[in-house]
């Protein structure tokens, strides 16, 4: 069975760090892509960050360089690493997962259940 947990979110102050990570079940690294969204409340889901099956990234243009994606291979564990966290950075961020399936010839993805970041003094 494919799961995604997230886990890292928290409170933290304008400036401050946090470190996101989704731990992932029953999905092979060099098949499947790996991204972090997040949805603020009033807003649509909005791509963060992507690390596709061949390890290339990509990175949404508000992150402005202050957050990494990443992924240890040997743990099926994707990271987002965040620095000069902003308040308008408060969302709930999840993490996805998706890989094109041969058979059907459809992308199948999966989210995982999110976790809650709130940056404020």
């Amino acid at each position: 069975q494919v799961q995604l947990v997230e886990s890292g979110g928290g409170l933290v102050q304008p400036g401050g760090s946090l470190r996101l990570a989704c731990a992932a079940s029953g999905i092979i690294f060099s098949l499947n892509d790996m991204g972090w969204y997040r949805q603020a409340p009033g807003k649509e889901r909005e791509l963060v960050a992507l690390v596709n099956s061949g390890g290339m990234t990509n990175y949404a243009d508000f992150v402005k360089g202050r957050f990494t994606i990443s992924r240890d291979i040997a743990k099926n564990t994707v990271y987002l690493q965040m620095n000069s966290l902003k308040p308008e950075d408060t969302a709930v961020y999840y993490c996805n997962t998706g890989r094109r399936d041969s058979r059907s010839n459809t992308y199948v993805t999966l989210w995982g259940q999110g976790t809650q970041v709130t940056v404020s003094s």
